[in-house]
């Protein structure tokens, strides 16, 4: 990879880029309802009604996540909140980068036109993207796209409105199902896992492990 010269490096921004701390708006949602022994499995539950509440057609994302936790709220018999999506959605526009981006973000932008591709409405990433502590050449959401990851629709949004070709692009994301493996499908061969933990390992779809953005500016040749 350090002889690989991209157009453009491209990211996922929730989880990947931003902390995504969801966790601590859910348990608050869920209160008692859910004990300490079940609660990882419900906070897994939840991810996997997210992730299916957004294969079908864009609608606006707060709306995405009163849906998705009406779901797995049934799904475990408990009593979800009407002000859910309201809550989720004013949860994510306080979250921060984590910690180990901004620097190394900020030396990758000396080099190459930085992306975001995002699952959310254009409105969180005008929050969002100033706390990275660098400057995008672009940013596209799913509200733009008309369709959330891992919906090719979103990918070719991206490519189109850019003018280029998988082959153009560096793709970072933390994780596989989201971003990874439709990419994979559509011709995108320069795959980076930024792992943060959230999706089990899925190596057939080609792409490369680091654990930091300092790790992969190295392997760039970025000092």
């Amino acid at each position: 990879m350090a002889n690989y010269r991209p157009k453009f490096v491209s990211f996922d921004c929730y989880g990947t880029l931003i902390n995504f701390e969801i966790a601590s708006t859910t348990r608050a949602l869920v209160g008692d309802q859910i004990s300490e022994e079940s609660w990882p499995g419900f906070l897994r539950s939840f991810s996997k009604y997210r992730y299916d509440q957004v294969l079908g057609g864009y609608y606006p994302y707060r709306q995405v996540l009163q849906d998705a936790f009406d779901r797995v709220c049934r799904r475990w018999n408990i009593q979800s909140d009407p002000e859910a999506g309201q809550r989720f959605g004013d949860a994510v526009l306080s979250w921060t980068a984590h910690a180990d981006v901004p620097t190394p973000l900020a030396r990758m932008a000396e080099r190459y036109p930085l992306v975001i591709l995002s699952n959310a409405d254009t409105s969180f990433l005008d929050a969002s993207v100033p706390r990275l502590g660098a400057p995008f050449h672009a940013v596209f959401t799913a509200e733009q796209a008309g369709s959330y990851k891992p919906r090719y629709q979103a990918f070719e949004f991206m490519v189109e409105q850019l003018d280029a070709d998988p082959a153009d692009f560096l793709h970072v994301s933390s994780h596989t199902r989201y971003d990874l493996m439709p990419m994979h499908d559509l011709g995108f061969r320069n795959l980076v896992l930024l792992d943060r933990g959230y999706d089990p390992p899925a190596h057939s779809y080609q792409y490369v492990d680091v654990t930091s953005l300092g790790e992969l500016n190295q392997m760039l040749g970025i000092d």
